[in-house]
């Protein structure tokens, strides 16, 4: 007989049709875990009440939504990361393992992993969110996060729920974490750009940072500039976009550094790529 997640009591979960539990069913197969298999708790509604949960955004008005699993997620998400670490890059500096765990726990590897998995086919949107495409990149962040959250509590919570969630991502950090340690700034280029530019006498880099769109979670919200102060003539080293100011700022110091090892520095103009 299936059970509910230990500890969790949902308040009166909206009853799920055949043909939605067949497809939540179906999808987590498909990432790798098997609710019926060891450590679940069964292919029942009531066993998955956390995960249908999970998969329903706020932007669709339900009472029970992503949030609740979203905030646990959160937590999840940088506890397994850090086992992850722990085990498998246990050998570098405390230093190093917290940017790398930056980088596995961010926003934007989240909405990756989400579109990766296919997360869009069975998370359930309100019209608005459905429609706002530049917001999108967000929308799968949180419910990522919040399926983590759910796994968590479907596999045992504090009794298995942590291995089933790190059993998932393992193989997707093991790629990220690769491709960041193959990277000898370790996608900080603002730091590596920093250290260029004084090693060589040229003085800190200065960012000038405009916004273009108020657009929540548009990838090209901002426009970064980097420059050196040079007399009269400031020198532009790079450009870049972002849907933060942190990220374009780092896309333009890796633009900047790009240029530089292609002994092609800026030329004092802004254009925008």
């Amino acid at each position: 007989m299936s059970r509910a997640a230990p500890g969790w009591e949902p308040d009166a979960p909206p009853p799920v049709t055949p043909q939605r539990l067949a497809q939540v069913v179906a999808f987590l197969r498909e990432i790798g875990l098997d609710p019926s298999g060891p450590g679940g708790l069964g292919g029942s509604a009531t066993a998955l009440a956390p995960i249908e949960e999970a998969l329903t955004h706020s932007s669709l008005g339900k009472p029970l939504n992503h949030e609740r699993l979203e905030f646990l997620g959160d937590a999840v998400l940088r506890l397994a990361a850090s086992e992850f670490l722990r085990r498998e890059h246990g050998g570098l500096s405390v230093g190093n393992q917290s940017a790398l765990r930056g980088q596995l726990v961010s926003d934007r590897w989240l909405a990756d992993l989400a579109h990766s998995c296919g997360l869009e086919k069975v998370v359930r949107l309100g019209a608005m969110a459905s429609g706002d495409s530049a917001g999108r990149a967000t929308v799968l962040a949180e419910s990522a996060e919040a399926l983590l959250g759910g796994i968590y509590l479907v596999w045992g919570g504090p009794q298995g729920g942590l291995e089933a969630v790190i059993r998932w991502l393992t193989p997707h950090w093991r790629d990220t974490a690769a491709a960041v340690l193959a990277d000898p700034h370790r996608h900080n280029w603002k730091s590596a750009l920093q250290e260029w530019s004084q090693a060589r006498g040229y003085g800190l880099p200065r960012y000038h940072c405009e916004e273009r769109t108020t657009a929540h979670g548009d990838p090209r919200r901002f426009f970064c500039t980097v420059y050196l102060e040079a007399g009269n003539a400031p020198t532009t080293l790079g450009e870049g976009w972002g849907g933060s100011r942190r990220q374009a700022e780092q896309a333009a110091a890796r633009c900047a550094l790009q240029r530089a090892r292609q002994g092609t520095p800026g030329n004092g103009s802004q254009a925008e790529h």
